[in-house]
């Protein structure tokens, strides 16, 4: 082959290089520093730029977005002498790409280093309950530190998080047993104050209850007493206005005679002497005419059913003085049956016949 053509070949090829290296195409968000000659030249924009090859250094692209870097578990020791494992997560980005790039050899692990000491010093400042309970006073204090040790290097930190903390496995269990103990003395005390509360309302249901009861009970012994009152007030009227006799309390004594023999408990009874007087006065009130009552004096004369009902009653009067005479023989009294004497209801009635009309 001619030798003028592989010159012209080898020129054209050469050409051709050193037109792609001069033309060099930035993305967007991205960033490239230039050397020119060894020394800092400028950074290339996100577009379309131009350099002189072989005499301007293209370094590697420099991402300006916002980074996350996840940073792997650090024992850290508390102010009571734990030792818990904190995991934390960076939030970062790079604003200055010069500075990024000159200022600091590997920003990456410039700002892990970083973070672990700051880390250290802010929890062993705190106990382990307090360093549990204040992550975000912890992420604060790290990202105030971390921006103002990392504004040199190019860098702004927007946010540290702790992702974990873990405490050694014995705090774990000890730790446990509290909660337990916690949630069961709350379930106690709540179990407590149901049962109080229930007991103050079972109390005041049975106090109110009570109290309407006997409320009730006033009432209605009141009541059944005014009834009671307006009863014999009425039965007193009625026998004072109808003016009785002694010989309507004899035919009463008649009719209240029987009754004390029907009693369970009265096995026998005896007629004492004194009743002859009052049973003779009983038949001489059925034998002789009644005078008329102020309240019966203008009704109309009783029929013939009420002069055989009187007639009954003369024959069993009579009767009753019989049985009275013979109990008067000198045997004494005649018992009827077995059991006590009992004073008689009509105290009235056993008088003589002339103490009777006194």
């Amino acid at each position: 082959m001619d030798p003028l053509l592989l010159v012209g070949l080898f020129v054209i090829l050469f050409a051709v290089m050193t037109l792609l290296k001069a033309v060099r195409i930035i993305p967007q968000a991205r960033a490239r520093n230039v050397e020119r000659l060894g020394r800092y030249h400028r950074t290339l924009k996100p577009g379309l730029n131009f350099v002189i090859p072989y005499i301007d250094r293209v370094y590697p692209m420099i991402d300006l977005r916002e980074q996350v870097v996840s940073f792997r578990p650090q024992p850290v020791i508390t102010e009571d002498n734990l030792v818990v494992e904190i995991d934390t997560v960076l939030y970062f980005q790079v604003t200055d790409p010069r500075a990024a790039a000159y200022e600091i050899a590997n920003y990456i692990t410039g700002v892990e280093q970083l973070t672990v000491t700051t880390l250290r010093n802010v929890v062993g400042s705190m106990d382990l309950e307090k360093t549990l309970t204040s992550r975000d006073t912890i992420n604060s204090q790290l990202r105030g530190v971390l921006d103002e040790a990392t504004g040199k290097w190019g860098l702004r930190v927007n946010r540290v998080e702790i992702k974990a903390i873990d405490p050694p496995k014995t705090i774990k269990d000890a730790m446990e047993k509290q909660m337990r103990a916690e949630r069961d003395k709350r379930a106690a005390i709540l179990n407590a104050e149901g049962q109080r509360q229930s007991q103050i309302l079972t109390a005041e249901g049975d106090k109110q209850s009570r109290i309407l009861r006997a409320e009730g009970q006033r009432t209605a012994a009141i009541l059944e007493a005014e009834g009671q009152s307006r009863a014999i007030d009425q039965v007193f009227q009625a026998v004072h206005r109808n003016d009785p006799d002694p010989k309507l309390l004899a035919y009463q004594y008649l009719q209240v005679l029987p009754q004390l023999a029907q009693g369970d408990g009265n096995t026998f009874w005896v007629i004492p002497s004194e009743v002859t007087s009052a049973l003779q006065g009983v038949s001489k009130a059925f034998t002789e005419a009644l005078p008329r009552s102020a309240a019966t004096r203008d009704e109309v004369p009783e029929t013939s059913a009420t002069d055989e009902e009187v007639a009954r009653a003369a024959e069993a009067a009579a009767e009753a003085v019989a049985d009275a005479q013979e109990a008067e023989s000198p045997g004494g009294p005649r018992q009827l049956t077995q059991g006590v004497e009992e004073p008689s209801p009509f105290p009235d009635l056993d008088r003589k016949p002339e103490e009777a009309g006194q």
